[in-house]
């Protein structure tokens, strides 16, 4: 027990469901479309809860603990067994991790460095790159995995940390039977559409300017077999990001299982619907 959590009379967290919260993203038929062109549909999720007290980023590791013991989330928190097919946490968990995910940016601007020769062509196309190393690859995908790639310090470190970023890399490298876009606009729209629907800003009253509101969180939960949540593998396209809007108390969870997608839109038993 930490001594914040000691100082507040050892006071929880406590959640619950907000059913009737939608995400924009989960509804929109061209967004699903690009998901199962990316084997994600079916995989990806997003849900919202609530909760009772006032939040500080410090108390991560405390909201954390109380989210994935609280009674409300472990038998509502959707986890994928298989491409449109869920089921509930419904387990102890017995310890957590959650990493700090900086989350400052208001604008699409971190990616203006793609739209440079080395990236793209006229009109948004991406480079492909066909040589013994990497088969059929593109520029894309070699700047955002490979550290040898003579383009991949065009976004700085610190960039690349952003969840604004990290989200436009999920849906750039997708599910297991992703088909990858020949034009970067389709994972540009898609991450600012996602990013829209998850975080919370404000407009600063002396400055004018608009700023991030909302505190992101990577998170994994464990119980007494080993890792449960996001899944029981570790995998980079596996993921569960928790999403802390303080002023309205709300944490937007955004999940996804990788493995293969649904093949049609029509097919998925949606957890958010």
């Amino acid at each position: 027990m930490t001594a914040v959590r000691k100082l507040q009379g050892d006071s929880k967290f406590s959640f619950n469901l907000l059913s009737n919260k939608t995400f924009s993203f989960l509804k929109d038929w061209n967004t699903s479309q690009l998901l199962m062109k990316w084997s994600m549909l079916g995989r990806i999720t997003a849900q919202a809860f609530n909760f009772d007290q006032f939040f500080q980023p410090y108390q991560k590791d405390d909201f954390v603990r109380d989210f994935f013991s609280d009674p409300c989330v472990v038998s509502n928190l959707k986890v994928a067994d298989s491409p449109g097919k869920w089921r509930t946490l419904d387990t102890k968990v017995t310890k957590v991790k959650a990493e700090l995910i900086p989350c400052t940016r208001v604008s699409m601007a971190l990616f203006d460095p793609l739209y440079s020769d080395g990236i793209l062509r006229t009109m948004g196309h991406i480079r492909k790159c066909f040589d013994e190393f990497y088969g059929d690859f593109d520029e894309l995908r070699k700047m955002l995995i490979l550290e040898d790639s003579e383009n991949y310090e065009i976004i700085s470190q610190v960039d690349r940390e952003e969840f604004l970023f990290r989200l436009f890399k999920h849906f750039c490298l997708g599910g297991s039977l992703c088909q990858y876009e020949d034009v970067i606009d389709p994972y540009i729209e898609t991450t600012k559409s996602v990013y829209k629907d998850m975080v919370s800003v404000q407009k600063d009253p002396e400055t004018k300017g608009i700023n991030v509101i909302s505190t992101v969180f990577k998170v994994s939960a464990y119980n007494d077999s080993g890792m449960c949540y996001p899944a029981t593998k570790d995998h980079e396209q596996t993921f569960a990001y928790l999403v802390v809007d303080p002023l309205k108390r709300h944490v937007y969870v955004l999940y996804n299982c990788f493995g293969v997608g649904l093949m049609s839109a029509t097919d998925t038993d949606k957890p958010h619907t």
